[in-house]
């Protein structure tokens, strides 16, 4: 669930932070109070585009924080594959600065990316509004529904549906690829067999080309290491004082006095064994020099093979072993232009294997979602009854096309509905107003709460062109979801505001000539005055105190059933 918000700087919000409760918040105030800011600030938060003009006038910054409390395992293990910090307890801080022409995301601290943050809205929350309404009338939104409402049921059947899909593209990828004529396929076939010949007869193995670099340094710099070996032995030798004469002249002066102090019969034996390293060092430097000939053969030879090898590398790969693997590539290529009827005729066989197969889980998926739109439309029609959808027909149509085949499935979904006797049944697109569109959001929601793993649901605009009876219907709904979910609503009817569980007014005001918005929660009798002016406008009587009162009561009354 969302615990906090906090904002500085942003707009009109100079610094507020609130804390929401479990269940029903709401959020109520004047026109223009600024609701429109806190529910802003937090799709901001969540990574919507953020613009400079946001930042609050004289500031060089704006920043909204928000403290998500998470302890479904599942959500848990979603995040965690996002590789973002969990706090041991399951709390999540969200953090984003924006500054002109920058902006950073935060998750406990450590800088993520925008799309990071909004992978993670997508596990801890979702916002309703105008836009996602709308979303309603699309097809593709409308088969997301009820392949939600199906749940477990669809997981594995559409994950191997989709594991097939692509293997089905894959092979007609393939066949698109050799849809070439015979010259053609003549042509590449002779140009594979070409290159196949040319590095089969270079006769390569693996790290050859190291070795042969090491043998070719190693004689084009043959006389630069004569003089440094032929060097290094003189100075290190015994005679012409060399290291090793002057070296035997100190084994000598220490022997002559070791028989006077033990210590020295230990220095005598370091130098002992230093005479004899540098006695093994000019033996093999010795043998080194005279086994150190230019050998004219081996040099031209090794420079032709690196030669040969370098011109293949520059046509094939830059290394032998990718020169080989490019000759393993051209094999299979020639091979299969060799046999091309038969390899084209394996292509199709496996395409219309794969055909078959995707048409069976197809019509299993399909299935399902017929099984499921059935039940949808039962539990759709009796929230909407629920909603003041006095007399309402609604029917969800999946209708199965095989020229439709994808990775979801060849169904498309259309949502039916009918709100007057005797009008018959037509698409959501064509009947529904943005009322009706709001209050058949709702009622989805309710039916799949128990399938929704999201807590928190933010409703903004729930309340579009609906009053009276139908505005208290819409409150009883929002009641009864708000015992599985935590709901956030801003609204300007009394009759929802009246469900809250918690109640949070919005207020403009103006302090030392600067104008800010804030939020606080109401008290009890708060929360009522707020109705009453919701109410009664401008004059707030007795009567209308007690009208409010009595809502709050019913409003009580009804979530305890």
């Amino acid at each position: 669930m969302l615990v906090s918000l906090y904002v500085k700087n942003l707009a009109l919000i100079d610094e507020t932070e609130v804390y929401f409760g479990n269940g029903l918040n709401i959020l109520t105030g004047e026109t223009g109070a600024g609701k429109s800011i806190i529910i802003g600030s937090v799709n901001l938060a969540l990574g919507a585009k953020a613009e400079k003009e946001m930042i609050r006038t004289g500031a060089d910054y704006a920043l909204v924080e928000l403290v998500f409390q998470v302890e479904k395992e599942k959500q848990l293990q979603k995040i965690r594959e996002l590789e973002l910090p969990v706090e041991e307890d399951g709390t999540i801080i969200l953090q984003r600065r924006i500054m002109p022409g920058k902006s950073l995301c935060r998750v406990g601290g450590e800088t993520v990316s925008v799309r990071q943050v909004r992978a993670l809205a997508e596990i801890l929350i979702d916002i309703h509004g105008q836009h996602e309404h709308q979303s309603l009338l699309k097809p593709v939104k409308q088969l997301e529904i009820l392949d939600e409402y199906a749940g477990e049921e669809l997981v594995l059947p559409k994950k191997k549906l989709k594991e097939r899909y692509e293997q089905y593209k894959e092979v007609l990828e393939q066949l698109s690829a050799e849809e070439v004529d015979e010259e053609t396929r003549k042509r590449e076939a002779s140009l594979a067999e070409f290159e196949v010949q040319e590095i089969g007869q270079a006769s390569l193995s693996a790290g050859e080309d190291e070795e042969l670099e090491k043998t070719y340094r190693k004689l084009v710099n043959g006389q630069k290491i004569q003089e440094a070996v032929r060097a290094a032995h003189q100075l290190s030798g015994y005679e012409n004082g060399g290291a090793g004469d002057a070296i035997g002249r100190a084994v000598r002066e220490i022997r002559a006095v070791a028989s006077f102090d033990e210590t020295l019969r230990g220095f005598e034996e370091q130098l002992l064994d230093i005479d004899s390293l540098l006695n093994d060092y000019n033996r093999a430097a010795a043998d080194y020099l005279d086994g150190l000939e230019f050998d004219g053969e081996l040099f031209a030879k090794v420079e032709k093979r690196l030669d040969l090898i370098n011109h293949l590398k520059a046509k094939y790969g830059s290394t032998v072993e990718e020169i080989l693997a490019y000759q393993e590539k051209m094999q299979e290529k020639l091979e299969k232009y060799q046999n091309f009827d038969a390899y084209r005729q394996q292509l199709l066989s496996r395409e219309q294997e794969l055909k078959n197969e995707l048409l069976r889980l197809c019509a299993k998926v399909s299935e399902i979602r017929q099984r499921g739109a059935g039940k949808l439309a039962k539990s759709m029609k009796k929230a909407l009854i629920d909603l003041n959808f006095m007399d309402v027909a609604f029917e969800i149509r999946v209708m199965p096309e095989e020229e439709r085949i994808g990775a979801g499935g060849y169904d498309q979904v259309d949502f039916l509905i009918s709100t007057n006797p005797g009008e018959a049944l037509r698409s959501l697109s064509q009947v529904a107003s943005g009322g009706e569109l709001s209050r058949i959001m709702l009622a989805l929601k309710t039916v799949l709460a128990d399938k929704d793993e999201i807590e928190t649901l933010i409703f903004d605009e729930i309340d579009t062109g609906i009053s009276g009876k139908t505005a208290w219907k819409v409150s009883e709904k929002m009641g009864i979801l708000g015992k599985k979910h935590q709901l956030i609503c801003i609204t300007h009817l009394p009759q929802i505001a009246a469900m809250a569980d918690t109640h949070f007014q919005i207020e403009k005001a103006v302090t030392k000539d600067r104008t800010a918005t804030g939020i606080r929660e109401l008290e009890e009798e708060e929360s009522i005055k707020e109705l009453a002016r919701m109410l009664g406008g401008a004059s707030i009587t007795e009567t209308v105190l007690s009208n409010a009162k009595e809502m709050k009561d019913l409003a009580r009354k009804t979530k305890q059933y």
